[in-house]
């Protein structure tokens, strides 16, 4: 059985992965809006594990397909937990943007 990484190789997964959290901090540091904010946090997360992926593959090691199966689960959580938060600021204050949200501090 042939090795994807033969025909690809490892160095574009590297740059699709640093592209991919290149987008996510754009997200992360110009964005207003709350979930644009978490689905830029979940891009950089994926461009992580796609590296862990693309690494384990390349070492012929499963602990790096192993960690991105609970690092996914743990952030399907995180999503849950987060978007809930989300709807019970805008439920609160009609709105989720970044800046109404630092008028919250007790």
């Amino acid at each position: 059985m042939e090795n994807v990484l033969n025909h690809i190789g490892i160095e574009n997964y590297i740059f699709l992965s640093v592209v991919l959290f290149c987008v996510g901090i754009f997200g992360v540091l110009y964005r207003r809006n709350a979930i644009i904010v978490f689905m830029s946090i979940e891009i950089m997360l994926n461009a992580v594990n796609l590296l862990f992926v693309a690494f384990s593959t390349y070492h012929q090691d499963a602990q790096g397909q192993v960690f991105v199966f609970f690092s996914m689960a743990v952030a399907a959580a995180e999503v849950a937990v987060g978007l809930a938060i989300l709807v019970s600021i805008f439920r609160n204050l009609g709105s989720i943007s970044i800046d109404n949200l630092k008028n919250l501090k007790g």
